[in-house]
C-alpha cells in the first residue's frame, strides 16, 4: 500500500484513540494530523507494521498533548467536560468509525481522574484490546508496570461508573418522558424520574454562566430545569440526539442552542446529568431550532 492508503485505512482507529485520550475533537484531529506528517516523512520501508507504528505514535502524541492540556485545565473555570460528538439522524461513515467502540460522556469524564499513561494503558487494554506486550512497547514500560496501571485504572473506573448497561430503547423512552416534563415545567414529574442522589455537572468554561459546583439531589436538579422553563415560558425546546453514541438531549432557549445534555441511567431513573454549555464545545451541533 502507499503511505496515503495505509494511513487512510487506519485513520478512524487513530482518531478513536486520540479522542478517547483527549476528549476534544480538535485536539484529536491535531494529533492525527501530526501523526500523518511524521508517517509521511518516515522511512516506511523500515516499518514492519504500519498499524503498530501509527498506533504507538498516536498514543504517545496524545499523552504529550494531554499532559500539556492538564496544566491548562487546572485554571479552567468550573468543571471540565469532554467535547460531545453529536449526531441527529443517520450515522455518517465518519461518525460510525469514530464511535466504533462507543464511549459515553460519563465514561470519558471518569477517565479524567487517571494520569495520561494510566489512561492510555487502560484504553489500550479495555477498549482497543491490545495485549500487555504491545502496551509496554507503546508506553516504554515493563509489562508488569502496565498490568499494575491497568489494574489501578480499572478499580477507579469501576467505582465511578454504572454497574449495568441500559438498553437504548429504555434510555430513549425515559428521556422522551423527561423532555416532555421539562418542557411542561412539571417539577414533580421530573423529580420522580431521578434518583434521590442525582447529580448535575455543568461545563460553561467561563464563556457562559454555569454552576461552579456539582448540584446534588432530585429536588435541586429538577428545580434547575423548572426554573429555566419558568424564566422563559414556552421558549425552551428540547431535541433528542445521540451524544457519543448514547441517547441525549439538545436544549434550545429562544430557538438558540443552549446546551448538550448526557444522562446516566440507573435502575430506570436518572442518576446524573452532564450539561455542556461551553459554546466552543457545541460548534458541531445545530445552533438553531424553529
Amino acid at each position: 500500500m502507499t503511505d496515503t492508503t495505509a494511513f487512510t485505512a487506519l485513520r478512524p482507529r487513530l482518531f478513536a484513540i486520540a479522542y478517547r485520550m483527549l476528549g476534544v475533537r480538535a485536539d484529536a484531529e491535531d494529533v492525527v494530523q501530526d501523526a500523518w506528517l511524521r508517517w509521511h516523512g518516515s522511512d516506511q520501508q523500515a516499518v514492519q507494521s504500519a498499524e503498530a507504528w501509527l498506533v504507538t505514535l498516536t498514543t504517545r502524541l496524545a499523552i504529550d498533548r494531554l499532559r500539556a492540556r492538564q496544566a491548562e485545565r487546572e485554571t479552567y473555570v468550573g468543571w471540565w467536560l469532554p467535547e460531545p460528538i453529536i449526531e441527529l439522524d443517520e450515522r455518517t461513515p465518519e461518525s460510525s468509525a469514530e464511535l466504533a467502540s462507543e464511549v459515553s460522556m460519563a465514561f470519558l469524564w471518569v477517565l479524567e481522574r487517571l494520569s495520561p499513561k494510566e489512561r492510555a494503558a487502560f484504553l489500550m487494554r479495555q477498549v482497543f484490546d491490545h495485549d500487555y506486550a504491545d502496551i509496554a512497547d507503546i508506553l516504554g514500560k515493563s509489562e508488569a508496570a502496565c498490568r499494575q496501571m491497568v489494574h489501578r485504572a480499572q478499580e477507579r473506573v469501576r467505582q465511578q461508573t454504572p454497574r449495568f448497561d441500559v438498553p437504548r430503547d429504555a434510555h430513549r423512552t425515559l428521556l422522551a418522558r423527561f423532555m416532555a416534563a421539562a418542557q411542561a415545567g412539571d417539577r414533580a414529574a421530573m423529580k420522580a424520574m431521578m434518583t434521590d442522589e442525582v447529580q448535575l455537572v455543568a461545563d460553561g468554561g467561563g464563556k457562559i454562566k454555569s454552576f461552579l459546583h456539582i448540584l446534588r439531589g432530585a429536588g435541586r436538579v429538577a428545580g434547575v430545569f423548572w426554573s429555566l422553563e419558568h424564566q422563559y415560558p414556552q421558549r425552551v425546546a428540547y431535541r433528542q440526539a445521540r451524544i457519543n453514541g448514547e441517547p441525549g438531549l439538545l436544549r434550545y432557549v429562544e430557538c438558540k442552542l443552549e446546551s448538550a445534555q448526557s444522562f446516566v441511567i440507573e435502575d430506570g431513573r436518572i442518576a446524573a446529568v452532564l450539561v455542556v454549555r461551553n459554546p466552543d464545545k457545541l460548534a458541531g451541533a445545530p445552533q438553531f431550532i424553529f
